[in-house]
């Protein structure tokens, strides 16, 4: 007798859990190149004010006796680990990390060109089975990719599970929107022109038709929250921004 295997969602669509990662890895290694441009294009370029936000609300330290260190997870093309590094002045380190070789790639490349370049570091990783010490990090950090995980609380258990005590998490994720009229308007927007400016710019509308799709999928801001509480973490808090477009979690390892 064949065992019932286990699913869960790739947008619309129902799959095995242990089918959904390699899935949603063949998505981003399509789009890695173009991936930032992309973001600029369906937010108009407010996704940048909402990344800026959430390294203010971490307020990296700028001096201190101990190196300040960060994960930034799905953090593959650096925009973020670049925010945190330059908040700080050069003084953080940042450990990129990301399932996808090719978003790293992009991201190490980028890097580069950074003033602090040295502070970054990219590792090859997956969310579910971090391979880093217990009590290892000062923050993690993690944008628009807890939504790509399949098991979306053991990653917030692994998060846990590296940070020191007193270390902070901050989540930023897309979101339902909440604004009578606006939610009309942004869901007419994602149906009929997210996925058609992705093939024109990308080439593959398939991505972008995975995005609109996975968005509705997570879970809303309230059930979230309650999923960080379960991992551990304490004050755990979200803060909407855009009329909920977006929404940045935080929480404590205390």
């Amino acid at each position: 007798m064949t065992e019932a295997r286990e699913t869960t969602h790739f947008g619309e669509q129902t799959v095995a859990l242990d089918d959904k990662q390699g899935m949603v890895n063949q998505v981003f290694h399509g789009v890695a190149d173009r991936y930032d441009l992309m973001n600029d294009l369906m937010s108009m370029g407010i996704h940048r004010i909402w990344k800026d936000a959430m390294v203010a609300d971490l307020a990296p330290p700028k001096s201190g006796s101990r190196p300040y260190r960060v994960l930034d997870m799905a953090g593959g093309t650096g925009d973020i680990a670049e925010r945190i590094i330059n908040a700080s002045v050069g003084y953080a380190e940042v450990v990129v990390s990301d399932i996808n070789s090719d978003m790293l790639r992009v991201g190490a490349e980028r890097a580069k060109g950074w003033r602090f370049p040295a502070q970054a570091s990219f590792v090859e990783a997956n969310a579910e089975e971090l391979p880093f010490a217990d009590n290892s990090f000062d923050a993690y950090t993690i944008a628009f990719g807890i939504r790509n995980v399949p098991r979306i609380q053991q990653a917030l258990n692994e998060a846990h599970r590296v940070l020191k005590r007193g270390g902070r998490i901050l989540v930023l994720e897309f979101s339902q929107v909440d604004v009578p009229g606006l939610d009309a308007i942004y869901k007419a927007f994602s149906d009929t022109l997210i996925p058609p400016m992705g093939k024109l710019v990308t080439g593959d509308a398939q991505p972008y038709q995975y995005l609109v799709e996975s968005i509705r999928k997570f879970p809303n801001p309230t059930l979230f929250q309650s999923m960080l509480s379960q991992a551990g973490f304490k004050r755990a808090k979200f803060t909407p921004f855009s009329g909920n477009i977006a929404t940045l979690f935080s929480g404590w390892k205390l």
